[in-house]
């Protein structure tokens, strides 16, 4: 049992998961408030021995520095791989600190996302009451049966995307790091990322955050014509030629803001961006919550 356990910031979980946390302190502290900068997040730890915090947050090596008593970590939020984590894994596990992170609480609702606005921008469907303002994306209304789809990040997000879109009739190519056979299995196809770009009519990217493979080049070989989504945290491409691959007769989807990277994007009427996370749903919420305690628990039985 922790001495204390701080939840530095809201953490997005459910009412009696939040309960549940008593029982792993003797003292729980759960923050309803954004820490207003570092200086705080260190006073809001203070000598307590666990800390919770959500995607919002960043633990760096100077604040873990000047909180010594610290000895587990629990991201209530996505943890890929180090280098895309809001925790310094690295400096946090060279002093012996258990950081622990959750997968695939809130993918459901991004497949949901893409299948839904795909399926409005081919048909044109309309989006506003009394009228409509989006035309079919190829002047006469279309299925996605035959569509030729692209996934660029065949993890469990891209697979779920993948599978969805395939089931509504989609041809599927994918880039990974690997050929992965049970894709294959499916009847995937592996393609190099510049041969993807190029064969797809629709790319979805579904990348970990802070992961960027469309760069100039990329965007010549996805050239004009194209749908393309990010579903990921960040921006999956170098802002310059995204920017001018914008100012053709293409379009984008991102759900949230932090995916298409910058508010002046906007601007732009080919961009679909609803300021909202698709992963963000009320079962997504009770998988997060299940998950976190998971790894608490985990944690206690090998202590």
């Amino acid at each position: 049992m922790f001495k204390k356990l701080v939840g530095i910031e809201p953490l997005e979980l459910i009412p009696s998961a939040n309960k549940k946390l008593e029982s792993f302190a003797e003292t729980l502290v759960l923050h309803k408030d954004q820490p207003a900068n570092n200086a705080e997040i260190i006073a809001r730890i203070g000598a307590a021995d666990g800390v919770l915090l959500s995607h919002r947050s960043t633990l760096t090596s100077e604040i873990l520095a000047k909180c010594p008593n610290v000895k587990y970590i629990g991201m209530c939020c996505s943890l890929y791989t180090p280098e895309s984590a809001n925790v310094d894994i690295n400096f946090a596990n060279s002093k012996g600190i258990t950081v622990k992170g959750v997968l695939d609480y809130g993918d459901e609702g991004v497949v949901e996302y893409v299948v839904s606005q795909l399926i409005q921008c081919l048909h044109g469907f309309v989006k506003k009451s009394g009228g409509s303002d989006r035309k079919p994306w190829d002047k006469i209304p279309r299925e996605i049966t035959g569509l030729k789809v692209g996934i660029v990040g065949l993890g469990k997000s891209g697979g779920m995307v993948a599978d969805a879109l395939h089931f509504f009739g989609a041809e599927i190519t994918y880039f990974a790091r690997s050929e992965k056979e049970d894709a294959k299995a499916k009847g995937y196809q592996f393609l190099p990322l510049k041969e993807l770009l190029a064969k797809n009519e629709v790319v979805v990217s579904c990348l970990n955050k802070n992961s960027i493979l469309l760069h100039e080049e990329e965007f010549e070989h996805l050239g004009n014509n194209k749908i393309l989504f990010n579903t990921g945290l960040s921006p999956a491409w170098d802002e310059k030629p995204f920017k001018k691959w914008l100012q053709r007769d293409n379009a984008v989807f991102c759900d949230t803001l932090g995916a298409l990277g910058d508010k002046r994007f906007l601007e732009f009427e080919n961009v679909n961006c609803l300021q909202v996370s698709s992963g963000r749903t009320e079962q997504a919420f009770k998988r997060l919550s299940e998950k976190v305690l998971a790894n608490l628990t985990t944690y206690f039985k090998k202590q």
